[in-house]
């Protein structure tokens, strides 16, 4: 799925485009509207942006002023000027800059949807031309990347050692041709792939080395970086920006933007789902170790199965303690979570049977006890909240809180009911789990029809991806998910407006319209009376 941008200081423009290109091809587009160069910059910090339609003379900030703004932040978005200057001197400008198009307002309707239609063309068509690359570049990195895999897998088990010797790191980097320098600090990215039950090893192998070649060529461009396999099987990349490239929050928000194409490209290409845990920050190398512990906490922690999402890690590794908590985790608590992933019950439930044996029949290892508990609570909770099933302001509260239970035996019985409970809930089939989710998003959107319940705001909250989203929601309900806000529109100013006490313009905020007259657009439009006719139809 494809993100536009319209931007126009007219409020009339700007919301009619927006109607027009939202009910063109929901499926392909997700489309965004700012009155404003600052509020169109506000949008391309929270999310990629492959299309922007604006206009290049407004108030505060030009469309030429905030073109060199989203060159910073998304190096491949395209560009239409729409306006109504026919000026010389902006069309040259206009037309001077890469990936420019430039168009009259006079032109309608027709003309507009037809370049937008060709950007699109021209956008996907790069993407094509990019796989006929492949085969011939992953032969040749086969062996590099076993190499320069067996060298970090070791520095990350104990970068604190191997990180402290710049000298020592910077004749490692030239021998394996590792493009990053050990000079500056690195970001981390841990990706996972989403392998169907049953894959053979040869598989998988050629699976992540086909996420590799994907994620090299959205990223070389613009960063360095090297992935390896972890020792959990998961994909690592450890990167930094080239040196003419924005640094710091700006790479973030690129990395975070980039990787949501990465997503599509695999589910498209590969029929693969990959997620991703990212660095909020860049950290010292020899702080790679604790900040790569981090990623995985997180990702254990809100990872759902099957489904590509971004989860970001907000801890800066130079503000925060430099300490190895967290990092050596638990054998015993590894074992279980094998099983729980692989879905082995009786092995899971045997495991857990014999540490619950050994830390309650032994008077003087309560301390032990505890430290069992949690780590197995953690893995469970984990679980439980990928699954959607975590609710801490109920029963499932317990299950970080020993003190709740009235002995110990009863708090290990508690995680063995848990257990029983995911394991039940792993046994349903894909369709019920789909449907748990979506019930979740359709529940937010009702409550919450006076806030932000865009694709992208849905898709931050419940860290999806927004075009996965998009194709699961119309999957499970049949309806592409902005027609279903719409009907939830609708529904709730029909009931609003039977109630009689609130005038149309108070109607409009609590079912998502700042203006009222956008608000009576979009009535009569679905309605076809505006929202004074169907009051006094129901009043007559």
């Amino acid at each position: 799925m494809y993100r536009l941008l319209v931007v126009d200081d007219e409020e009339i423009i700007t919301n009619s485009l927006f109607e027009v290109f939202h009910q063109w091809m929901p499926e392909k587009l997700d489309v965004c509207r700012a009155y404003s160069g600052k509020e169109a910059l506000n949008w391309m910090s929270r999310t990629r942006i492959d299309i922007v339609l604006t206009d290049i003379r407004m108030p505060g900030m030009s469309g030429l002023e905030l073109t060199e703004s989203i060159r910073a932040l998304w190096p491949r978005c395209r560009i239409i000027f729409l306006t109504g200057y026919s000026n010389f001197d902006y069309a040259y400008q206009a037309i001077q800059m890469p990936n420019i198009r430039y168009l009259l307002k006079t032109e309608g309707f027709d003309k507009v949807m037809e370049v937008v239609k060709e950007v699109i063309h021209e956008i996907e068509s790069g993407n094509r031309m990019k796989e006929w690359l492949k085969q011939s570049r992953m032969q040749i990195e086969a062996l590099e990347w076993m190499e320069q895999g067996e060298y970090f897998r070791q520095f990350v088990a104990d970068s604190s050692l191997l990180g402290a010797d710049n000298e020592a790191m910077i004749d490692d980097f030239q021998t394996l041709n590792i493009g990053l320098d050990p000079k500056l600090p690195v970001l981390l990215a841990l990706g996972r792939v989403a392998y169907s039950a049953g894959k053979a090893y040869a598989e998988k192998k050629n699976g992540h080395r086909s996420v590799r070649w994907i994620w090299n060529s959205f990223m070389e461009e613009h960063v360095r970086s090297i992935g390896v396999v972890d020792k959990h099987g998961d994909l690592l990349w450890l990167l930094q920006p080239r040196s003419e490239n924005p640094t710091g929050d700006r790479l973030v928000l690129y990395l975070e933007g980039t990787l949501e194409l990465i997503q599509e490209a695999c589910l498209d290409s590969l029929e693969l789902t990959v997620s991703f845990t990212i660095s909020g920050f860049p950290c010292r190398w020899e702080d790679v170790t604790p900040q790569y512990e981090r990623l995985r906490r997180l990702q254990q922690l809100k990872m759902g199965d099957g489904i590509p999402m971004i989860l970001k890690d907000q801890t800066d590794s130079d503000k925060s303690p430099h300490c190895k908590e967290g990092v050596e985790a638990s054998h015993k608590a590894d074992i279980l979570e094998a099983h729980l992933e692989a879905g082995r019950e009786n092995e899971f439930m045997e495991e857990l049977e014999q540490m619950s044996e050994f830390v309650l029949t032994v008077d003087d290892l309560h301390q032990h006890a505890a430290q069992a508990y949690y780590s197995i609570a953690l893995v469970l909770y984990a679980k439980l909240t990928r699954l959607g099933l975590q609710d801490p302001t109920g029963e499932r509260g317990k299950l970080l809180d020993l003190e709740g239970h009235d002995s110990m035996k009863e708090a290990f019985r508690y995680l063995r009911r848990t257990a029983e409970d995911i394991f039940a809930f792993k046994r349903m089939d894909e369709r019920g789990k789909t449907a748990h989710v979506i019930d979740r998003v359709c529940q937010y959107i009702e409550e919450h029809l006076d806030q932000d319940v865009t694709l992208v705001h849905l898709a931050e909250r419940y860290y999806f991806n927004p075009s996965y989203l998009s194709r699961l929601f119309k999957q499970e309900r049949g309806i592409n998910i902005s027609e279903y806000i719409e009907k939830c529109r609708i529904r709730r100013a029909k009931e609003l407006l039977k109630e009689g006490d609130l005038k149309v313009r108070d109607v409009a905020p609590l079912v998502g319209y700042d203006a009222a007259h956008s608000f009576t657009r979009f009535f009569k439009k679905a309605t076809g009376l505006t929202p004074q006719e169907y009051r006094d139809n129901l009043v007559n």
